[in-house]
């Protein structure tokens, strides 16, 4: 696909440009609106596409459940394995989507791995992650920052005293979510590993109160995200913090997300998600 399309979408999801100017500056490089509305089916996201793990996996136990937020009730989606006793958790973050079938899809492919993993829904507080993922993203473009990282604490606390959690946490989050990991591993002391799919670095005077290690993956063609790095990582070796980073050569920011066509990536993927695994296996499931 033409890589001003992916750019003109990727300013679309991240920024606030209006549908109808997206549309109307789709169709211009489309060659026609027809044309334009042919392509979109390639860059949103296909709900049928969305489980890997279906919900009903005998394998698991999954259930919506509640817990405190700093402002209210929040609301998430938690699985586990069914014959488990206690194991690590991991709070799988979403994207600017909201809590959406992938994500919870995710979520079970988390628990499949042998983790309590629970996907907390930011958009709670507003009835809920909306089916329309244009919504979806309004609404949290605005979302106040200071109160998603306490949303993100809470749910890293609540998971950390769970009855089937061992008490040790992990996070991993996908662009929005990516973002709020690095945030939250700045203000949460506890947080024992984070791993990061291609979003915002964090304030770098604030990356000295890392005690997390973190896995970083960033996506080659992503220059929008890529430009802060190299501060980032200055950053990090400057404060000690350990840390692994490995960026997929040629692949598409979101290349994680096996919803989107146009931008995900299957070899970079399963790539991402083995290390993942590994490093979660590694920092989270030790005596």
């Amino acid at each position: 696909m033409d890589r001003r399309i992916i750019e003109l979408y990727d300013e679309y999801t991240h920024a606030p440009l209006a549908r109808r100017d997206f549309l109307e500056r789709l169709a211009t490089l489309a060659g026609g609106m027809g044309s334009a509305l042919a392509l979109l089916p390639l860059l949103q996201a296909n709900k049928a596409a969305a489980a890997q793990v279906p919900a009903d996996d005998q394998r698991l136990k999954s259930e919506r459940v509640s817990f405190p937020g700093p402002e209210g009730e929040l609301r998430g989606y938690l699985a586990r394995p069914a014959d488990a006793k206690k194991l690590p958790g991991v709070v799988v973050i979403h994207e600017n989507r909201g809590l959406n079938p992938h994500i919870e899809d995710v979520t079970r492919r988390m628990a499949l791995e042998g983790f309590v993993a629970l996907a907390p829904d930011f958009l709670s507080g507003k009835g809920g992650t909306p089916e329309n993922e244009d919504q979806a993203r309004e609404q949290i473009g605005k979302l106040e920052p200071d109160w998603t990282l306490k949303a993100a604490l809470a749910a890293a606390e609540w998971l950390r005293t769970e009855d089937r959690s061992t008490g040790r946490v992990g996070a991993v989050g996908f662009c929005w979510g990516g973002g709020l990991v690095g945030r939250l591993a700045t203000a949460d002391p506890k947080l024992n590993a984070g791993v990061v799919f291609y979003g915002r670095v964090p304030p770098l005077a604030d990356v000295p109160k890392i005690k997390a290690q973190l896995l970083l993956n960033y996506a080659g063609k992503d220059e929008r995200i890529n430009a802060d790095v190299p501060a980032f990582q200055k950053a990090l070796d400057d404060a000690g913090v350990r840390y692994s980073l490995h960026t997929y050569d040629g692949v598409e920011h979101a290349f994680h997300n096996d919803t989107s066509a146009a931008r995900y990536n299957a070899e970079a993927a399963q790539l991402a998600w083995k290390r993942t695994i590994e490093f979660f296996g590694k920092t989270l499931k030790v005596a």
